[in-house]
């Protein structure tokens, strides 16, 4: 070998004299940028040559970008295919269940017949199909539209402790529905929700200037992290589920009081077909809508860098999005009131089920949250029975243990984040 000729060090660098001449012997090496500290640390020093199995660094001038870690997957379609059937099967039980049970049981052929029509007017019919079946449908709609909005949020956020409760939407919804219930003396009350689209229409723009409120007060300083977004979202929900409360007391129509003070709990007991139509048609067009946008969302969960570098603008994605989220949950809460944890829970099984990736955790996330607040209810409906209990009241019974274990399970600022 020459004298002047590098030997290879451990690393698989050149060691050797600084300013060495080359070997001309010796192959062309391709040198890549440095990265990260050990590349700080090497400065002014060409790199070896690449190792097998590792990614090259990029053409030169290229970003650095912090890669994080991949979605899983959680298995493939067969069981994907299986979460599915078991939901759907799980769902189906449910509902039957909630259909004979009650204040009055209804034995389970009555509910088969009066769902098929072969019986004739009776007591029975009406209570199935006037009463309990379209709560159990309003329940199902309300239920998967929260875990949906739930599952989006935590991927824009990157926070699995994220859902539309824990951020203020569903006290900015609520907070700006009573204060339709409130100025609007003349729009009719049926069980505290009106038969117009004010009270949808307030309700999305309280949830909506709640966002705004949270993530400004969360980029206080010019830097936002999921922890802040949660904290600020937590403390906007207390001051407006406050606000909502003094605008009741204030009012001065006692009448009014109890009913829209039981809406604001969450409750499904105001369920009728005709309040029931425009949840269904916002659940349907929002899941489809955000089920278009799985790819950008799972490009979100690898790392925004990641996702700018491929061309996404995550800026203005974000805030589509999240406009789209407080329309769903105004819709959502202007029905049932604010109902909590539905989409912190949901999400956090569907992960567990089906992995990350968007295009099934979305499905399987509606699916799941619709069970949860169908059972919910049944057993609002039958703890107490005759009294019916606010279906919110039980959510966050079980919710706030969950919350609770996620935060043991990743404790630190950073191990809330995804």
């Amino acid at each position: 070998m020459s004298p002047t000729a590098r030997t290879a060090g451990p690393a698989g660098e050149p060691t050797g004299a600084p300013g060495a001449p080359e070997d001309p012997q010796a192959p062309p090496r391709q040198d890549t940028p440095a990265t990260g500290a050990a590349g700080a640390a090497g400065a002014g020093r060409p790199a070896g040559p690449e190792r097998p199995g590792r990614p090259g660094a990029g053409s030169p001038g290229a970003p650095v970008r912090k890669a994080g870690p991949p979605p899983r997957t959680g298995g493939g379609p067969l069981r994907y295919t299986v979460v599915v059937t078991g939901l759907l099967l799980a769902l189906a039980a449910a509902a039957t269940a909630s259909l004979a049970l009650g204040s009055v049981r209804i034995p389970p052929g009555q509910v088969l017949d009066a769902l098929t029509g072969r019986s004739g007017p009776s007591p029975f019919r009406t209570i199935v199909l006037d009463v309990r079946l379209p709560r159990v449908l309003l329940g199902a709609v309300v239920g998967a539209g929260l875990a949906v909005v739930g599952a989006v949020l935590q991927a824009l956020v990157r926070n699995r402790l994220a859902d539309p409760f824990l951020l203020g939407i569903s006290s900015g919804a609520s907070a700006g529905a009573v204060l339709v219930l409130v100025l609007g003396g003349g729009v009719g009350l049926v069980g505290g929700v009106t038969t117009t689209l004010a009270l949808p229409a307030g309700a999305f723009v309280g949830a909506l200037l709640s966002l705004v409120l949270v993530y400004g007060l969360a980029r206080t300083g010019g830097t936002l992290t999921s922890t802040r977004l949660v904290l600020a979202g937590v403390a906007v929900s207390y001051i407006l589920s406050a606000l909502a409360t003094l605008l009741l007391v204030v009012a001065g129509r006692p009448e009014q009081f109890q009913e829209a003070m039981y809406w604001s709990l969450g409750g499904l007991g105001s369920a009728r077909w005709d309040t029931l139509a425009l949840p269904a048609v916002v659940l349907a067009v929002g899941v489809g809508a955000l089920l278009t946008l799985a790819r950008p969302l799972d490009l979100l969960l690898v790392g925004e860098e990641e996702a700018t570098v491929l061309g996404l603008d995550t800026a203005r994605f974000r805030a589509a999005v999240f406009v789209l989220a407080s329309l769903v949950t105004a819709v959502m809460v202007s029905a049932s009131g604010a109902v909590g944890f539905v989409g912190l829970m949901a999400p956090h099984a569907a992960r567990l089920a089906v992995g990350a990736p968007h295009r099934r955790l979305l499905p399987v996330a509606a699916l799941g949250g619709a069970l949860a607040l169908v059972l919910a209810d049944l057993a609002a409906r039958t703890v107490a029975a005759p009294q019916d209990i606010p279906v919110g009241v039980l959510t966050a019974l079980t919710g706030g243990p969950f919350f609770l274990w996620l935060m043991r399970r990743r404790p630190g600022p950073e191990g809330a984040a995804l």
